[in-house]
């Protein structure tokens, strides 16, 4: 509470003192009101806020919008700069895929050919193998086929001498007589034939 008391004192005394800054005395009639809103002070107002406006009005055009400009100019300058080296390197990258695509283009018809090749030289082999193999399998045909002629001719006079020993004994039991050999022989080439 002292201390409130105190400065309601003391702001009482400086209000009954005479004012420095004006050199006019508070007399208690003349209330202080806020000097802006005072209206004897109006002319000088509007003359330094004309000298005011002047002087921002000049910094603004002659210090801060030239600096904007040329910070605007410079990154309008940066920003073409990095399209266009945007667009170099998309050139660049198109080109190495062309080129890429083309390598891989080129690589694959060589595989082809290679593969074509391999295939060719396979088939061309199989196809020696087969006919080495078909000789060896015609020569052993041949081969055999006289064996087997060789065995049927063979066979085949053994037959005969069967079928005439046989026809002979046949006869003999039957009639009872002895059969002549050479016309067992023409019996059974009459039958053969």
């Amino acid at each position: 509470m002292f201390v409130a008391s105190a400065f309601a004192a003391s702001a009482q005394d400086a209000a009954e003192a005479t004012h420095s800054e004006t050199g006019v005395a508070s007399d208690g009639a003349h209330e202080a009101g806020f000097p802006p809103f005072d209206s004897s002070t109006f002319p000088s107002q509007i003359l330094w806020l004309a000298i005011t406006f002047g002087l921002f009005y000049l910094f603004l055009k002659r210090v801060v919008l030239p600096r904007i400009g040329g910070i605007l100019e410079v990154r309008r300058d940066r920003i073409a700069q990095d399209l266009d080296q945007a667009a170099r390197m998309k050139e660049e990258a198109d080109e190495a895929v062309a080129a890429y695509e083309q390598e891989l283009a080129d690589a694959r018809k060589k595989a082809n050919v290679i593969g074509q090749e391999a295939r060719d030289a396979a088939k061309a082999e199989a196809d020696a193998e087969r006919r080495e193999i078909e000789k060896q399998l015609d020569a052993k045909l041949d081969e055999a086929e006289k064996r087997i002629a060789s065995i049927k001719e063979t066979a085949m006079k053994d037959v005969g001498t069967i079928a005439e020993d046989t026809a002979a004994s046949i006869v003999q039991e039957l009639v009872g007589g002895q059969l002549d050999k050479t016309a067992a022989k023409a019996a059974v080439k009459s039958v053969k034939q």
